[in-house]
């Protein structure tokens, strides 16, 4: 689930396959404290609209151990999807209208993620998982569908999320993934932003605390879900504009105010988010030891850069070039720098980066009607220029 602070250039992934994002490796140290379940009386229009606080945990199917034997084939190595900290990963198949297990090849494929009982990670962080996703109903949050806790055994039951992980697309260069195009790029972050927004805007704000490229999944249309709750977090209240907790995350996605004192605002996540744009926008990661020694810190090397149209077409992921406006860049960019504002007052509200992520894809999605019709034009007149005369 969540990493105490790590490099993720250090990080030995290897993936058993590209859904391995349900389970990466990590390096974990547990919270302190049992976080509870919790449920929100009142929400706006707007949050009805895309999202919902849905009644605490037993909304969830609760399953028994030889349930999740049933829906894994009895966890065999073939169904397995990805090995990670808290433990491994798992295929397996329930009825789609009971959640029921069945036979292996009928009802829907779903994601078991089983708790290792030698994982350092534990009891806490499985709980937290249940007691925010599972009380929480948005488009771009993983949907929690069930839970076993028998005994020892931990076992979390999710919606089977098809693309695997935006880091997976955004960093694992091979023949299966293909290289996520400007529009998906796009799309993915207005979506992600969105969850992001669902849950700050909550009545108990919730602090995601850990976002990364690795915990957001892609269903098959690539819409982008946050996944992994475990070191979710209730925001403040009576009027604090912080809560002090344990400094748990990972290294080069953590604001800088939580890693110096253990404060985390709601607006700690709007940095992680900004440092995720500039991976999306780079396609390189946060921390690198590979890369040149000035190159290491994503944030340190490229915040200059996004100051200047020059350097920043020279910092683009030369993937996706050809695929965006100068204009589109340039806004992307100077959101990206407002996100890693030091100070965590001077960023902007995760409502506000989605407004500004929304102009800009619509900026795109001009610009793409704009080259469609000069493309017809242009083949028109070459037609009318090479008509015969008629007499």
């Amino acid at each position: 689930m969540g990493n105490c602070f790590k490099s993720q250039g250090g990080c030995s992934d290897n993936p058993v396959s590209h859904i391995d994002s349900y389970a990466r490796p990590s390096t974990f140290t547990t919270t302190t404290g049992t976080l509870t379940s919790y449920s929100s009386s009142s929400s706006s229009s707007a949050e009805t609209r895309v999202g919902q606080i849905l009644p605490p945990p037993p909304s969830l199917k609760v399953y028994s151990f030889s349930d999740m034997k049933t829906a894994t084939k009895g966890f065999k190595s073939d169904s397995v999807l990805g090995v990670g900290g808290f433990g491994t990963v798992y295929k397996g198949w329930v009825d789609d209208s009971t959640l029921q297990p069945c036979k292996v090849g009928t009802g829907m494929l779903v994601a078991v993620k089983k708790l290792n009982h030698e994982s350092v990670q534990g009891f806490q962080e499985w709980q937290s998982e249940v007691n925010f996703l599972g009380s929480l109903s948005h488009p771009n949050l993983v949907k929690l569908l069930g839970y076993c806790g028998e005994d020892q055994d931990l076992l979390l039951v999710y919606e089977f999320m098809p693309k695997g992980s935006l880091e997976n697309h955004l960093f694992r260069r091979t023949s299966v993934i293909q290289p996520l195009s400007w529009d998906k790029r796009l799309q993915i972050a207005v979506g992600a932003a969105r969850g992001l927004q669902f849950l700050h805007s909550s009545e108990k704000k919730i602090i995601y605390r850990d976002f990364k490229a690795s915990n957001i999944l892609l269903d098959a249309d690539y819409n982008p879900k946050i996944s992994d709750f475990g070191l979710a977090k209730l925001g403040p209240s009576g009027g604090d504009s912080h809560v002090t907790t344990r400094i748990m995350g990972t290294y080069g996605y953590a604001a800088p105010e939580y890693v110096a004192t253990g404060h985390l605002y709601v607006k700690s996540d709007v940095y992680g988010f900004g440092v995720v744009l500039l991976e999306m926008l780079t396609g390189l990661r946060a921390l690198d030891m590979k890369r040149p020694s000035s190159q290491h810190n994503l944030i340190d090397w490229a915040k200059p850069l996004l100051l200047h149209k020059r350097k920043l077409k020279t910092m683009m992921d030369g993937r996706i070039e050809g695929q965006y406006s100068t204009k589109a860049a340039v806004q992307a960019a100077q959101l990206t720098l407002k996100c890693l504002e030091i100070e965590p007052r001077k960023r902007p509200s995760m409502k506000e980066v989605v407004e500004i992520l929304e102009q800009i894809d619509s900026l795109t999605e001009k610009q793409e009607e704009h080259k469609s019709s000069s493309t017809h034009s242009s083949t028109n007149q070459h037609r009318y220029h090479h008509q015969p005369k008629s007499f």
